[in-house]
C-alpha cells in the first residue's frame, strides 16, 4: 500500500486533473438502521471519511459487516438513517428524485462484482450507456469511449457482444463504462470477486491507473487483501464502524 507521499501527481495541463481539481467527498456521522420486528438492526454507526481528487481507498471487513450498504449510500442508491454525505459541495439526499438521478449519472461511476452488461449491445454501446441516459451521444463521447476501450485493451473488441468476451474482458468494459462521464467518484463493489487471481490483479491495477489519469476519487470494497494493498489507504468496517488498518 503506497504511502501518501508516493501518490502520483499530474501536471495542471492535464484536462482530467484540472476538471476534477476541486472534487471532494465528505461523510459525517453516517448511520444506517433497518427496521425489524424487534429492535432496529444497526448496520452503520458514526461513519466519517473524507476524500479529494485523485485519492483512493479500500474498505475491507467480514461478510455482512455493511460494506455494500455503505457503498450504496455513497452512491446515492440508498438513503442513510442519519448523518450526511456531501459530494462536490452538494448533499444529494436533499435533491428530488429526477435531480438525484441526474446527479448520480454525472458525478458517480459504479463497478460491481457482476459486470451488468447488456447482452444485446456491443462493447462500444455498453460503454456509452451512462452517456445515452442523458440523450443522444456526441462524437466527442464516442471518441472518449473508444479511447477508454483502447486504454483497457479492448480496441479490437468494440463491435463484440458480451457473450463473445471473457470474464476479465467484460469487467474491463464495466470499468470503461463507469468512467465514460468522467465522474467525481468511482465506487467499486468487489470488482474482482468473480475473476481468477491473475485477471483480478490486472483489473485492479487498471482501475487504479485510470482513476489516477482522470483524478477521480475511488473507493473499493473488497475481500481481497491483494486489491486492498494496491490502494493508498485501507479502512476496516467492523461492528458498524470504520477504523484505519496500519498494515495489511
Amino acid at each position: 500500500m503506497a504511502p501518501a507521499s508516493d501518490r502520483t501527481t499530474f501536471p495542471e495541463k492535464n484536462r482530467a486533473a484540472a476538471s476534477r481539481s476541486m472534487s471532494t467527498l465528505k461523510v459525517e456521522n453516517l448511520a444506517k438502521q433497518f427496521p425489524t420486528r424487534g429492535e432496529p438492526l444497526r448496520v452503520l454507526s458514526g461513519i466519517g471519511l473524507q476524500l479529494s481528487s485523485g485519492e483512493n481507498l479500500a474498505i475491507v471487513g467480514p461478510s455482512g459487516s455493511g460494506k455494500s450498504t455503505l457503498l450504496h449510500i455513497l452512491g446515492t442508491l440508498e438513503r442513510p438513517t442519519s448523518g450526511s454525505v456531501t459530494l462536490d459541495g452538494t448533499d444529494p439526499f436533499q435533491l428530488d428524485e429526477p435531480r438525484l438521478a441526474d446527479f448520480r449519472n454525472r458525478r458517480i461511476g459504479f463497478v460491481f462484482q457482476d459486470h451488468h452488461l447488456l447482452s444485446q449491445c456491443t462493447v462500444l454501446e455498453n460503454t456509452l450507456l451512462p452517456a445515452l441516459a442523458r440523450g443522444r451521444t456526441t462524437q466527442q463521447q464516442v471518441d472518449e469511449a473508444r479511447d477508454l476501450l483502447n486504454r483497457v485493451g479492448l480496441a479490437d473488441r468494440i463491435d463484440h457482444r458480451p457473450a463473445e468476451l471473457s470474464g476479465g474482458e467484460r469487467q474491463r468494459v464495466a470499468v470503461a463504462r463507469a468512467l465514460i462521464n468522467r465522474p467525481s467518484l468511482l465506487l467499486a463493489d468487489e470488482p474482482t470477486g468473480n475473476l481468477d487471481r491473475t485477471t483480478a490483479a490486472m483489473v485492479a491495477q487498471l482501475l487504479l491507473d485510470l482513476q489516477r489519469v482522470q483524478q477521480t476519487m475511488l473507493i473499493v470494497v473488497t475481500h481481497s487483501l491483494d486489491v486492498a494493498r494496491r490502494m493508498d489507504q485501507a479502512l476496516e468496517l467492523d461492528d458498524g464502524r470504520l477504523r484505519v488498518i496500519a498494515t495489511l
